[in-house]
């Protein structure tokens, strides 16, 4: 390798959870670099769809050691949200390196003792520790669907819808029922599609983001400490005294059991109200794709215009990191983040399923992280 920078610490992803990272250790005395595969900070969710809003609130989502100011509204807007991640940054002038991703991640040096980051043609990081804080939407997934192919019309992957603009007099279908499937379809009904349909191959539990005036990541926070069971039951109530009984809109009726599942719910920021006034219509799960539209599991069928797969991501750590056993079989980090990992100077940050709220977990996740590298840095010091 031609150009071989070094580094203590090397946080691999500049998204929430990697400046989190940076931050808590910049606040232990420890210098660290962040590798940002994009040309600026916050490129990430710079890209969403620009109705995005955070689901958790102001007080529940800043960053480790820096909370998000009091300027900034209750649930941040997309845009606000980069500017909050940049002003992070310059808070703790972190030492950020963009447009520069991992290509591979693996051990080396004498006896293994540090870590390799190859970046591009001859460049490369080598540090005593590394991050991997790439993210849990890394790489867009699309279904296979038989007939793909033969279809005529526009599909895209959810990451690449920005707005309803495109559109407009179209008749839509939006594949998968998550929180941004559910979000795409009430932005395209409430800006011109012609029709809207949201194909739902597993009932989720949907949940009103403020029940009783009181935002749900506050509650969902205060329910974690029970019982999964329990904590299910409470969650259900709440949800079917403030939303009601959505299978007379079409809506299956499903398990509600994320607490037990640890996989977030949809929350409702305007979907609820479309289905009511029937502005998205549901469908079952696609069985395939025809020139014209999609066929379903019931072998009912449909044109459309176009159709939005909200069919979600993977990690893609696979392709890049060289460390057997390190990921379960969904490419994802085996054990908690945060927690050392059976590889010494191998860390991962922002790969926690919650209900509580991905930049909740992050900030705490980052601070457990910090003491750890800390201390395995005092160690190795020693000896």
């Amino acid at each position: 390798m031609a150009t071989l920078h070094s580094a203590q610490v090397i946080v691999v992803g500049g998204g929430a959870a990697g400046l989190s990272t940076a931050g808590a250790l910049a606040r232990r005395g420890i210098e660290s670099v962040v590798l940002e595969a994009d040309a600026e900070l916050g490129g990430t969710w710079a890209r969403r769809y620009d109705r995005l809003h955070l689901h958790t609130t102001r007080q529940f989502s800043g960053l480790a050691h820096f909370p998000i100011p009091r300027r900034y509204p209750k649930y941040l807007s997309r845009d606000e949200v980069v500017e909050y991640l940049k002003e992070y940054a310059r808070h703790f002038g972190l030492r950020v390196v963009t447009g520069t991703g991992a290509r591979r991640v693996a051990r080396s040096g004498q006896a293994h003792q540090a870590w390799r980051i190859e970046t591009g043609e001859g460049e490369g990081w080598e540090g005593r520790v590394v991050v991997i804080a790439t993210g849990q939407y890394r790489r867009p997934m699309i279904p296979v669907w038989p007939g793909r192919e033969s279809y005529g019309g526009r599909l895209v992957h959810s990451a690449a819808y920005s707005n309803a603009a495109p559109y407009a007099g179209q008749r839509v279908l939006v594949v998968g029922a998550g929180n941004s499937g559910a979000e795409i379809a009430t932005d395209l009904a409430e800006h011109g599609a012609a029709s809207v349909a949201i194909s739902v191959r597993t009932p989720p539990p949907i949940v009103p983001r403020d029940p009783f005036g009181m935002p749900v990541q506050r509650t969902s926070i205060l329910l974690s400490a029970l019982p999964p069971a329990i904590a299910n039951r409470l969650g259900q109530v709440t949800a079917r005294l403030v939303i009601g009984d959505l299978t007379r809109y079409g809506m299956p009726h499903g398990t509600f059991a994320p607490y037990s599942t640890r996989r977030v719910p949809l929350i409702d920021v305007g979907f609820v109200d479309a289905l009511k006034r029937r502005r998205v219509t549901v469908r079952p799960a696609v069985e395939r794709l025809t020139s014209e539209g999609a066929v379903f599991i019931d072998r009912s069928r449909e044109p459309f215009d176009a159709i939005v797969a909200a069919t979600g991501f993977v990690t893609g750590l696979e392709s890049i990191l060289d460390a057997p056993g390190a990921l379960n079989a969904h490419g994802e980090p085996r054990g908690l983040s945060g927690e050392p990992t059976p590889y010494a100077g191998l860390y991962f940050v922002g790969f926690t399923h919650s209900l509580r709220g991905h930049l909740f977990e992050a900030n705490l996740a980052s601070r457990r992280l910090a003491r750890h590298v800390e201390r395995e840095l005092r160690q190795k010091a020693s000896r």
